[in-house]
């Protein structure tokens, strides 16, 4: 339990820490791309509105673009073209650009024309370029920028951050995984105090609960058994079941690696429901047991045995008077699974809060009490513990007087 709880803390702060990661390169990364495309819409602007030339220093000034100088502009890489009436090519300007020439430029700008866009981008011999639309009258003027340059800065910024992010995060994954053990000892350490005092606890009660049996036996050979030696009894009793529940509690915590093997439930099933029948039989209850065949789950006998017995005696206790007690068996839906379902009368469970069920000592009804039925709430406890320890699932239900506690469990390849 200890281990999951530290694979679970490990898993989780490393996941806090992607996201974070994830978060930061990410909004790097997007206000650099936008950014760059920003870059590139105010040249080809400037660049178009003087028809695909450099402007001069005091006309340049006229643009809200401030990091832009005449020295500047010169880095860039673009070409432009001149179309004249009837779409026919007026003039090439193509002095800023050496990939490309005056014929790749004609393919270029009518692939443009025929697009009918005013801006937008393209591929052309797996460069990427730019390209705005500018009308003036019966002339059109084009002008293509090279983007290469300036998306490769946002793609190598990229790269960058997700590589420092991906070492940063593997070596905070591995000091977390070497200090993770320190950062939970206290925790391990209050687990295995409440461990030893469960322990302890049981050996130094089963001593006085000893004595009290044996004196109430004595006073019952003087005197005769009376109403309060048998109640004395029966409290002797249920301290009992509950100092071995404690006990057996304890030790599945320390045991968490279970021995999985196929096991036949419908078999177990059938064999643990029989030892209920006459119980139930002899507190005129119903008791309908409904098993499919040769259901084999992956399992651990023992375990299983406890946990279906846990739940049939729970069932047993708190039916109600002349009721019922249902025990299923059957494949899942989609045949991988098996479900186990041990059902009672319960009419008493509109209002209560199934989520508390598998809380240690919760009861539902404070009356139960009253009633002499026995119980501290920590058998649901060790039922849900069991089946965890077995990789299942386990849930209460309530629907149509009836109080069920449903187990799905895998079937054995």
């Amino acid at each position: 339990m200890i281990q999951k709880f530290r694979y679970k803390f490990i898993a989780i702060s490393t996941l806090a820490l992607v996201v974070v990661i994830v978060t930061i390169i990410g909004s790097i990364s997007a206000l650099t791309y936008y950014h760059a495309r920003r870059e590139v819409d105010d040249v080809l602007t400037i660049l178009v509105d003087n028809e695909g030339q450099i402007p001069a220093h005091s006309q340049i000034k006229n643009y809200a673009q401030p990091q832009f100088s005449r020295e500047g502009l010169h880095q860039y890489r673009y070409f432009s073209v001149i179309f004249g009436k009837n779409n026919h090519v007026a003039a090439i300007e193509d002095d800023h650009i050496t990939s490309i020439d005056p014929r790749d430029a004609r393919v270029i700008t009518q692939r443009i024309m025929q697009k009918k866009r005013q801006n937008g981008q393209l591929k052309y011999h797996g460069m990427a370029y730019a390209y705005k639309v500018q009308k003036k009258g019966q002339q059109t003027t084009i002008v293509v920028l090279d983007e290469s340059l300036l998306m490769d800065r946002t793609r190598d910024l990229l790269h960058s951050g997700l590589l420092l992010g991906a070492i940063v995060l593997v070596l905070y994954t591995l000091i977390l995984t070497l200090y993770s053990r320190r950062a939970i000892r206290p925790i391990i350490q209050a687990e295995q105090r409440q461990k030893q005092f469960i322990t302890n606890a049981s050996h130094e009660l089963k001593t006085p609960l000893t004595v009290i049996a044996a004196n109430t036996e004595m006073q019952e050979m003087l005197s005769g058994e009376t109403e309060w030696t048998k109640s004395t009894h029966q409290q002797v009793q249920r301290l009992t079941h509950l100092i071995n529940n404690l006990v057996a509690l304890a030790r599945m915590q320390e045991q968490p690696q279970v021995a999985m093997t196929p096991v036949n439930v419908s078999h177990l099933a059938q064999n643990v429901g029989n030892g209920f029948n006459s119980v139930l039989e002899a507190a005129d209850k119903q008791f309908l047991m409904t098993i499919a065949p040769d259901v084999v789950v992956r399992a651990d006998q023992n375990r299983l045995r406890e946990l279906l017995n846990i739940l049939l005696d729970n069932a047993s206790k708190y039916c109600d008077p002349r009721g019922m007690v249902k025990l299923t068996v059957r494949p899942g839906k989609y045949g991988k699974t098996a479900v186990i379902t041990v059902a009672n009368s319960y009419q008493a469970g509109k209002d209560v809060d199934y989520r508390r069920f598998f809380d240690r000592f919760y009861r539902g009804d404070e009356s139960h009490s009253n009633h002499g039925k026995s119980g501290f709430g920590i058998g649901l406890s060790m039922a849900q513990d069991i089946v965890h320890s077995m990789k299942g699932k386990i849930s209460a239900k309530y629907n149509h007087g009836m109080l069920a506690f449903v187990i799905t469990m895998k079937l054995a390849s």
